[in-house]
Parts: C-alpha cells; sequence; structure tokens
C-alpha cells in the first residue's frame, strides 16, 4: 500500500485501497482517457445551456435561495468566482492533510464520471495539486453536509482558481498562487456551472469514513489480540469461545472474533496451568466471556458501514448532473444522510468495543479480582504503583468516547434562507469518529501494555505462540515488569505499535491471517 503505483481514476468506482493509498501515503493518480471522453461529451452540453435563453440552475442562474436569477452572459465567470470565494468561510482549526486529499481524490472521481459537466482542463489542475503534493487548508467547522462539503470543497475549489493558502509537499504553508506557480501549475478561471460542480459533494465526510473503516479494521483484530491476552492473564477459559457455542447464535463478526480468540490463545501454557482440577471459578466476567460478542458486533456495523461506502464510491453527486441522454436536472443526492448514519454508528461501536477493554483492563489491577497478580501490577505494591494510572488514562478516554457517540446527525440547523431546511452534519460526524478512532486506539495500547505486564508475571508458565509473539513485539519497545517508570513513553510507543499494525503483523506471523 505504500508504493507509488498510480491510481487511475475514470468513470468506475474507486476502492477503499485506491483512497487510502492517494490520501494517507501520498500515491500519485491520473485521469484516464475514457475519464476525459466523458468530461468532454458532458461538458457540450453545459455550454448549449450556457448559450440559450432557458435559466438552467447552476450554469445561468444564482445559488440557493438566490437560484431565481438569471445571470447575464457576462457576469458567469465572475458568478463561479464568487461562489467559491463566498463559499470558502471555514473556521477553525486546520484538517488533517489525509483528510484533505481523500476529499480531493473523490472529487476527482466525480468529475471524472462525466456527470459533472466540468472541462477536463479543469480536472487537470486538480489532478496535478494532488500528484504535486499541494493541499489546500480545509478548517474543522464550514460544513453542514447539505449541500454536500461545501465550504471544505470550496478551499479546495479557490486552490484550482490560484487563490488562498495551501501546504506544500514540505508541508510549509503557503499562498496557493506561488505553490502553483513553483510546481508549473497554471490556475484556471471558472467557466458556467464548474465552481457548483467543485463544491457540491459529500467527499469530505466520505473520505473520513473510508479511512476510519481502514484503521478499524486493524483495530478490531488488535481488539481480539488483548482481549486474549486478558482472558489468559486473568485465568480465564477458552472454552466459551468454542465454534459450537458461537454457532448458536450466528452473527458473522462474532464467529469471526470467537476464531480469532481461539487462535490466540491455542496451545497456552498459562491456561494449561490453571486446568489441573484446582479453578473453582464456574463463569469469567463478561467482559472476558462476552469479548467476541462485543466486538463482532463491531465488526458487523463496520460490514455495515462498508456497504454504504461501497455504494458512495460509485456515486455522482453533483447539482445539477448531465445525465446519459443529455439532460441535465436538479437532485437531492448532495444530502450526507447515508454517510452521516454510519459515522454515527462506527463511534457507537467504538465507544462500546473501548469501554469493554477498560474494564478488562481494570480487573488486571485489582487484586480482588485478578487471581494472583499484585496490586495494580505493582513491583512493590504501596511503594511503586504500576499500572494504577494508565487505567485512569483509559478511563478518561473511554469517557470521551462515549461523549462522541452522540450522534450528531440527529441535528439540523436551516440554512440558505430556509432553502436547506433539512441538513445531515455528517462531516460533523467524520470529525468526532476520526477522534474516537484515536482515543480506541490509545485504550487499546493500555490494555496491551497491562496484559503483557501480567503475563509476564504468570512466568513460569508461557503464553500461547500468538499471544507470546505479541509480547515480544512489544518488549522490543517497552521493558518489563520492575520498578516505577515514566509511563507516558510507554503508553506512547504501545499505541504507535497498535496503529502501525505492528501488533496484529506479530499476531499473524504466529498464527496466521486474522479474521
Amino acid at each position: 500500500m505504500h508504493d507509488n503505483e498510480v491510481v487511475a481514476v475514470g468513470p468506475e468506482p474507486l476502492t477503499f485501497e485506491d483512497v487510502v493509498r492517494v490520501a494517507r501515503y501520498n500515491a500519485p493518480v491520473r485521469l484516464t482517457d475514457d475519464a476525459i471522453a466523458e468530461m468532454a461529451a458532458s461538458r457540450g452540453r453545459i455550454e448549449e445551456l450556457a448559450e440559450g435563453d432557458t435559466p438552467a440552475y447552476g450554469v445561468s442562474t444564482g445559488f440557493g435561495a438566490l437560484a431565481t436569477r438569471h445571470i447575464d452572459p457576462s457576469l458567469r465567470a465572475r458568478l463561479q468566482r464568487s461562489l467559491v470565494r463566498s463559499h470558502a468561510a471555514g473556521s477553525g482549526p486546520e484538517v488533517e492533510t489525509e483528510v484533505t486529499r481523500a476529499m480531493m481524490l473523490l472529487r476527482l472521481r466525480t468529475l471524472a464520471s462525466g456527470h459533472t459537466g466540468v472541462r477536463p482542463a479543469t480536472a487537470r489542475v486538480l489532478e496535478s495539486l494532488l500528484n504535486a503534493k499541494i493541499t489546500p487548508v480545509v478548517h474543522e467547522y464550514g460544513s453542514l453536509g447539505c449541500s454536500g462539503d461545501l465550504a471544505p470543497l470550496s478551499h479546495v475549489a479557490l486552490t484550482i482558481m490560484g487563490e488562498g493558502v495551501v501546504r506544500d509537499a514540505y508541508g510549509r504553508l503557503r499562498q496557493a498562487g506561488e505553490a502553483l506557480k513553483e510546481c508549473g501549475i497554471e490556475p484556471v478561471e471558472l467557466a458556467a456551472k464548474e465552481g457548483l460542480a467543485l463544491i457540491n459533494g459529500t467527499d469530505g465526510m466520505l473520505g473520513m469514513l473510508v479511512l476510519a473503516l481502514g484503521d478499524l479494521t486493524r483495530l478490531l483484530r488488535t481488539a481480539d489480540i488483548t482481549a486474549a491476552m486478558s482472558v489468559e492473564a486473568l485465568l480465564g477459559t477458552d472454552y466459551v469461545f468454542a465454534a459450537d457455542l458461537q454457532a448458536l447464535r450466528p452473527h458473522p463478526g462474532q464467529a469471526a472474533a470467537a476464531a480469532n480468540m481461539r487462535a490466540l490463545l491455542a496451545g497456552s501454557g498459562v491456561m494449561a496451568s490453571h486446568r489441573d482440577g484446582s479453578c473453582t471459578r464456574v463463569q469469567d466476567a463478561y467482559s472476558l466471556r462476552c469479548a467476541p460478542q462485543v466486538a463482532g458486533a463491531a465488526r458487523d456495523t463496520v460490514a455495515h458501514a462498508a456497504t454504504v461506502a461501497a455504494r458512495e464510491l460509485a456515486s455522482a453527486i453533483d447539482n445539477p448532473v448531465v445525465l446519459a441522454d443529455g439532460r441535465v436536472e436538479s437532485n437531492g443526492n448532495f444530502h450526507g444522510a447515508p454517510v452521516a448514519y454510519v459515522l454515527d454508528f462506527l463511534a457507537i461501536a467504538v465507544a462500546d468495543l473501548a469501554s469493554i477493554s477498560e474494564r478488562r483492563t481494570d480487573r488486571m489491577l485489582d487484586v480482588a479480582r485478578s487471581h494472583g497478580l499484585p496490586a495494580f501490577l505493582a513491583d512493590d505494591p504501596g511503594v511503586d504503583s504500576g499500572h494504577m494510572i494508565a487505567q485512569y488514562t483509559q478511563a478518561a478516554v473511554v469517557s470521551e468516547l462515549k461523549r462522541l457517540a452522540a450522534p450528531a446527525s440527529v441535528d439540523s440547523i436551516p440554512s440558505s434562507a430556509m432553502q436547506e431546511d433539512h441538513v445531515s452534519m455528517g462531516w460533523s460526524a467524520g470529525r468526532k469518529l476520526r477522534r474516537a478512532v484515536d482515543g480506541l486506539t490509545r485504550v487499546l495500547a493500555v490494555e496491551l501494555l497491562t496484559a503483557a505486564r501480567a503475563l509476564d508475571l504468570r512466568r513460569p508458565h508461557e503464553p500461547a505462540p500468538g499471544t507470546g509473539a505479541v509480547v515480544r513485539a512489544l518488549r522490543e519497545a517497552v521493558a518489563g515488569p520492575g520498578p516505577d517508570r515514566f509511563l507516558a513513553p510507554e503508553i506512547e510507543a504501545a499505541v504507535q505499535l497498535v496503529a502501525d499494525g505492528t501488533v496484529v503483523n506479530a499476531a499473524e506471523s504466529a498464527v496466521g491471517a486474522l479474521a
């Protein structure tokens, strides 16, 4: 995924991997010949309308609540410039480069569909910006998710005009015109409808959804790994994860999570040590026993969200659109509800997955529930605090995740003089999901640190090959049990190992591919 293989952008849908490669790893893009042909054909139809006497929305009229005004041909270039400049009204912190690049790529794909009526030359500038790694500065606030992500996309469109502020390939803040000139990119004067076509889409919220889906696919496997480590460290049983028991409730995500945990716990010396009849416990706590049910439900939520994202990647969202028979029609496809709902749904699953992880962590630190582990896993309890405050950090993040799980998509503030009287808030749902994904990464990292320390304290009993491989990978960055140390850097090291896939790779090196 890190290579420089060119991503072809044509009328066909992009893949999730395409989006991640361009957004996160700066893969180059290339408009296909089919895309150029489709754009040229639809542009011809827009120019016919522009020259005609009949008002056509977005071509020869104003926008939104001002759509009733017919614009004189001599003012139409100014109309497009004014649209972009006035709509580039974002505020607040700068959003991440990968989000803006994802949004740029997805807008380019919609232009390449031939349904927007832009000139190929205009799309070429967007292509060139991506390849030159010039990223418009887009702000946290400004999008209501209807008509699409207007303000964020307007900041991109402003760059195509050679205006506004960008980050160059080295991350430096630059004036757009200066950065484009340095890279040999000629800005364009937008023609009829082009301003509208560049800003009327759900590309920002969709980009955030696709990036989150990639991250959550990795984090779900990580959650199974840390759960298995905690079950093992707490002398739990893996019998409850048996395939025939899971099959009684045939949710595919649950089956996958349980299969992962069985594979990770197979051959555990720690588990074998308490299967001699001395264990008097009848059942493990829910946070252990029900791990596949919770992680499985999260998996099925991700699968649903991926279905919605795939449909969106196959969409051409603009208003009006140019249809195959040449008609130019207004529509409501820019409304972000389908994307907003699943962004919110994912934030709920993330919060619950983190919540059950924190409960397992707390259990390993409590002498009343840890079955023989020292208090807080401290070297000398009382003198040392061990992982006591690491769990505080985890709890603080989980509490934040619960707040982030409150849906954005149930809100709507009317705008544009009540013309846009019901909006999706999908951009806001995407912004909070990104914070939630980061929070889950941190919560799982603390469980990883704690479970690995607990497994080390169970020696001489050996962990399973799968969980043992993860402990060894962690020990290359973080030392094992001992007197209290500066803990924050160790948490950050574990966060990095979770985020970059090292944890999953270590487990899979021992047990094969996880579901």
